[in-house]
């Protein structure tokens, strides 16, 4: 082979080998950029999940502390038993859990990507080829997740608390009736009214009790009564009443009256009047169970659903079961744009009240919505929904306004 032909096969094979390194170069160029992004998304979810985290606790503490303030320090003060009192806490916790996780998402998220924001890392996201759509994919991926663990305690957990939480506190009434009363109050107890004066341990001064539970509407009066238990299944107390003036007349006719006066008289005060039916609630089923309770309703129901208030307030809770764990997707978007908008500078500050403020106004628009179906007979599924709706609009809105900046 002559010289020239040699040099350039010389050349051919050095080509050659440099094509194939070039080759395995970009592929293992290629491998750490996959790699930088995998990290950068991780630092991404450790961060959003640690924010979440710590927003949990505080939303957690909130509620605790209502709960305990609502119920925990009445049963205290009334002497019920400590060992009881903490079992009612225990089964308060899913219903706290299942408040608290939208809440958190919103606040947490606000404030992870916010201080990413401010601290000026986003750009390293963006230097490093992500656009806003591939950040917004893990937020909305960890949002789903929390979705879906909110709604299992919601609709599994929540359910089975709040059966044993109400059995447990009709055993507290049984064995401390005063638990229920309050010195110088009026209490309901469902078609009747008793003004009390003081209670002392079982001892009640005076008692003024109107009743219209039947055909006739009694009103009795009262001195120095004392509250029992009862062995009877379905009575919760008994107020042992002496001195007792009854004066009972016709509902419909006031002129047919009877007075009576007896030195003892006995009014049972059954456990349906305070804690409800002895049928479940809508609190006490999954949503597969409240969804066949419907269709039971509405199959023997002969006013349509639009006119019958009763399966209205059971698609109520239908819809809330899905709703409010389901909100922290919206929260999860809303953050997003929120904070990649406003939170340039002081952005973990401006999240922190920026989401306790949304938080307030969202509950707030749940509780209106609720009212609107129980007072007015509005539609349940508009009056649920449209808080997260409202989320959502103002989510997509900011989105936009992002992206065109």
């Amino acid at each position: 082979m002559d010289l020239p032909n040699l040099i350039l096969c010389t050349f051919q094979d050095i080509k050659k080998g440099l094509r194939r390194f070039s080759v395995r170069f970009d592929a293992l160029a290629l491998k750490r950029t996959e790699l930088k992004n995998h990290v950068l998304i991780k630092y991404l979810l450790k961060d959003l999940f640690l924010y979440f985290l710590v927003s949990f606790l505080f939303f957690f503490m909130i509620f605790f502390v209502n709960q305990i303030l609502l119920t925990v320090e009445d049963l205290l003060a009334k002497s019920a038993p400590f060992k009881d009192v903490v079992r009612i806490m225990w089964y308060s916790l899913p219903m706290i859990i299942a408040q608290s996780a939208p809440f958190a998402t919103l606040v947490g998220f606000l404030m992870s990507l916010g201080g990413m924001m401010s601290n000026n890392e986003i750009l390293i996201f963006r230097a490093s080829g992500f656009s806003f759509f591939r950040i917004l994919r893990p937020v909305m991926i960890l949002g789903l997740f929390i979705s879906i663990g909110s709604f299992v305690v919601n609709d599994y957990l929540l359910p089975l608390s709040t059966i044993k939480y109400n059995k447990l506190l009709r055993e507290i009434m049984h064995s401390t009736p005063t638990v229920e009363l309050e010195s110088n109050s009026v209490k309901q107890l469902d078609h009747s009214y008793i003004v009390m004066g003081d209670v002392s341990d079982r001892a009640v001064s005076d008692i003024i009790l109107f009743d219209s539970s039947n055909s006739e509407d009694k009103l009795i009066i009262a001195g120095k009564s004392i509250l029992g238990s009862s062995d009877t299944e379905g009575v919760l107390m008994t107020l042992n009443m002496t001195d007792a003036n009854i004066l009972s007349f016709d509902s419909k006719n006031h002129s047919d009256y009877q007075v009576m006066n007896c030195e003892e008289a006995s009014f049972n005060v059954f456990d349906s009047t305070i804690m409800g039916r002895n049928s479940r609630s809508a609190r006490e089923m999954t949503t597969v169970d409240v969804g066949k309770h419907i269709k039971e309703m509405i199959k023997n129901s002969n006013v349509p659903v639009k006119e019958n208030n009763r399966i209205k307030l059971w698609l109520l809770e239908f819809h809330k079961k899905f709703a409010l764990p389901f909100g922290s997707i919206f929260f999860a978007f809303l953050a997003f744009a929120i904070a990649f908008l406003f939170g340039k500078h002081n952005g973990q500050t401006i999240g922190l009240f920026v989401g306790i403020v949304i938080c307030v106004l969202y509950w707030a628009m749940q509780i209106t919505g609720q009212l609107f179906v129980q007072k007015l007979g509005l539609d349940p599924f508009l009056c649920i929904w449209v808080p997260n709706f409202v989320i959502g609009f103002f989510g997509i809105l900011f989105f936009i306004v992002l992206i065109r900046k």
